[in-house]
């Protein structure tokens, strides 16, 4: 068993560790009531001083993400039963492919926490793993292309620092955090401002670090956006070759312009991913991987003593 000291992926900062303890916390209120809260099947029939060993294992194939959180966990758990807080021995990282039966991590100590912390870590890892792996298969299907699979805003509210974080393990790309690090001027802000022209100047003025991206849904549009300073534009619910004439449209300014990323966004499928990159687009957003995969079937089974 190889033991790498740190699960998060490899040269990732990890999910913010403030939004990783509010949602454990969250979790575990649900789990066992208002803390410190009780298990009353585990603190009936297992002793608070014995102590054993689990494994955390992967009952499907997949990616592995989330692994981060299982420390958070466990240290709470502790807390509320005032119990020593488990060790954990890594066998692979977040981000590692793997099969069923894999071991990805053993945990040690008293076996009141390790049960009353199961399902929350669980949840949690297996919600994660199952965005990771259906992202992989998106990296994969664009691998080579140059394009990139983003993620959105449709994330699972109170999830989003996990899920995100999910979403870069398996290969993906994160786009906006949220409303306040990239300015996002879709239809409704142009109708309520008057203009794109307009929309992206109030942006500007009021918040002038910020990033603007444009959403644009017909070629003409794009010049519009690309006139009012647009950093980078979303083409929405195009076909193919609304595609490849607006990245041709928009390609031909750059002498002016400089590059304006372009995100392809609406209707996407994994058969059609690999052509929707090669009209030329820089990133394809997928809704999907936060909203819609499910999840990767893991499982925590306890050494039995002796």
């Amino acid at each position: 068993m190889t033991t790498p000291t740190d699960p998060r992926l490899p040269g990732d900062p990890g999910p913010d560790a403030a939004a990783v303890a509010r949602v454990v916390a969250a979790a575990l209120d649900e789990d066992l009531g208002t803390a410190p809260g009780r298990d009353v099947t585990t603190q009936a029939t297992v002793g608070a001083g014995t102590t054993g060993t689990a494994d955390l294992a992967a009952r499907a194939e997949g990616v592995v993400a989330g692994l981060v959180v299982v420390p958070e966990v466990l240290a709470q758990v502790a807390e509320r039963l005032g119990l020593p807080t488990p060790a954990a021995r890594w066998v692979v990282p977040d981000g590692a492919p793997v099969r069923a039966g894999d071991v990805v991590a053993r945990l040690e100590g008293p076996v009141q926490v390790l049960l009353v912390a199961e399902r929350t870590l669980l949840n949690l890892v297996s919600r994660a793993s199952g965005v990771a792996t259906h992202t992989r298969r998106w990296a994969d299907a664009l691998e080579g292309t140059g394009a990139q699979v983003l993620d959105t805003r449709k994330t699972t509210p109170g999830l989003r620092a996990l899920e995100k974080y999910a979403v870069r393990c398996g290969g993906g790309t994160n786009k906006r955090m949220g409303l306040h690090d990239v300015a996002m001027v879709k239809d409704n802000h142009v109708v309520a401002a008057g203009s794109v022209a307009a929309a992206v100047a109030a942006v500007r003025a009021a918040f002038p670090d910020v990033p603007v991206q444009v959403e644009v849904d017909r070629p003409e549009q794009a010049d519009e956006a690309l006139d009012a300073g647009a950093d980078f534009l979303l083409l929405d619910n195009m076909d193919d070759a609304t595609l490849r004439a607006t990245v041709t449209r928009v390609r031909a300014r750059e002498g002016e312009t400089g590059h304006v990323d372009l995100e392809a966004t609406g209707n996407l499928t994994l058969d059609r991913a690999r052509a929707v990159a090669r009209t030329g687009v820089d990133f394809l957003s997928v809704g999907a991987l936060t909203h819609s995969s499910p999840i990767l079937d893991l499982g925590l089974d306890l050494h039995a003593e002796g």
